[in-house]
């Protein structure tokens, strides 16, 4: 059974990753169902380019170099121009702590490492019904 792609194509999603290989498997991921990505490799990068690029959603990885995601994702929702991207923290550390810690600070979800790329795509698609296409 085919999955149904997004209907909107324009959709843009920031990975904010550090490791190259997931940062690969996300990208094929998200392209393959027709959204557009970028991605930045640190926390600093990944403030920059969401004030930037004003994506449809983020992806954050919690461990990163510089700033971790937890404060990367604090800063976001701090900034009136990106507080509303929702922002999905993914994590190799998936303790209950850590869930906890990734919500108080604004994510919208925490999904451990490695995700279900199925229950990934789902939660994707439910975030970004709630915001509308770009024009």
């Amino acid at each position: 059974m085919s999955r149904k792609k997004v209907a909107a194509i324009a959709f843009k999603i920031l990975v904010i990753e550090d490791d190259p290989a997931f940062l690969r498997f996300l990208t094929h991921v998200f392209e393959r169902e027709g959204y557009a990505v970028s991605s930045a490799n640190n926390g600093l990068a990944g403030l920059r380019k969401a004030r930037e690029d004003r994506p449809d959603l983020i992806t954050l990885d919690v461990m990163l170099p510089g700033l971790d995601g937890f404060e990367v994702c604090h800063r976001l929702r701090s900034d009136p121009s990106t507080a509303a991207i929702p922002v999905v923290m993914l994590s190799a550390k998936g303790q209950d702590a850590d869930r906890t810690a990734a919500l108080g600070v604004g994510a919208n979800e925490f999904i451990p490492k490695p995700p279900d790329r199925v229950a990934l795509l789902d939660k994707i698609k439910e975030l970004l019904t709630v915001r509308e296409p770009p024009a």
